[in-house]
């Protein structure tokens, strides 16, 4: 019998091992569990179907020459007139003024987006790519334009895609959170009203600083006691289209290269 007051440290020990074991189960089995899952990645190529319906102009001589290839003008229209009722694509901007019975020396096409939803470059760069094989028209030669969600949406356009345009024209717009360097080239000329409540003057005057710091040289015409309407202003001017016939994808991209060449 073990005197009094004395401790069996061999129990003791037994007892502290045993302790100690059910511890590090737990932890055991969950590092084994762990040892189960493996990190894998999945890739596969999808198809995904895209649509709009579009407000199509056509320029006078058109059909005479089959040849002949045509600058082209797209107009994206803005949030008021999202939907399936194709007529609201030309309440504001080109079209209002082809309905009106002017002329434009250029193919013109406006889609319009659905209800609820901003403009995608996804859809939009397929909607671009159908009508270059659609119709007659110079890729050297594609002008973008578009009014509030849509002068959003030229900018966004463009900053994803600069090498399709020869030219862009943002209306009480608003630039997306990218690296404007993208736009540093482009030949730019947006259009706001100092009084914008909808679109801050603000918020477009920011995406022309950008560019103008990333080294680029966009014009930025500022309608004093204008609010939101700074389209009509700015679609009622023929210098604006004058201005678009003047630039030319291919000479731009020649200019870089000589630049280049140049340093």
């Amino acid at each position: 019998m073990q005197p009094p007051g004395k401790i069996d440290l061999t129990k003791r020990l037994l007892g502290l091992f045993a302790l100690i074991v059910g511890l590090c189960a737990p932890v055991a089995q969950a590092e084994t569990e762990q040892d189960r899952l493996s990190n894998e990645s999945f890739e596969r190529e999808i198809t995904k179907t895209v649509s709009a319906s579009y407000l199509l102009y056509l320029p006078e001589g058109y059909e005479d020459d089959k040849a002949k290839e045509w600058p082209m003008m797209i107009f994206l229209h803005g949030s008021g007139e999202r939907g399936n009722d194709l007529a609201k694509v030309a309440r504001h901007g080109p079209l209002k003024h082809v309905r009106d019975g002017k002329e434009f020396p250029m193919i013109i096409v406006a889609p319009q987006c659905p209800h609820g939803h901003s403009w995608e470059v996804e859809t939009l760069n397929a909607f671009y790519d159908d009508m270059i094989e659609k119709y007659r028209v110079d890729p050297n030669r594609v002008y973008l334009t578009g009014l509030s969600l849509g002068g959003h949406g030229t900018w966004t356009w463009a900053a994803n895609n600069p090498e399709r345009f020869a030219a862009i024209a943002p209306v009480c717009g608003w630039g997306p959170d990218v690296d404007y360097q993208v736009l540093s080239d482009m030949p730019i000329w947006a259009f706001h009203g100092s009084e914008d409540q909808a679109v801050k003057l603000e918020r477009g005057q920011k995406a022309i600083t950008a560019v103008s710091e990333s080294g680029g040289n966009p014009e930025f015409t500022v309608y004093e006691g204008v609010g939101h309407n700074s389209w009509d202003p700015a679609y009622n001017n023929d210098a604006l289209y004058d201005w678009m016939l003047s630039h030319s994808l291919k000479e731009r991209m020649q200019e870089n290269v000589e630049e280049a060449t140049e340093e």
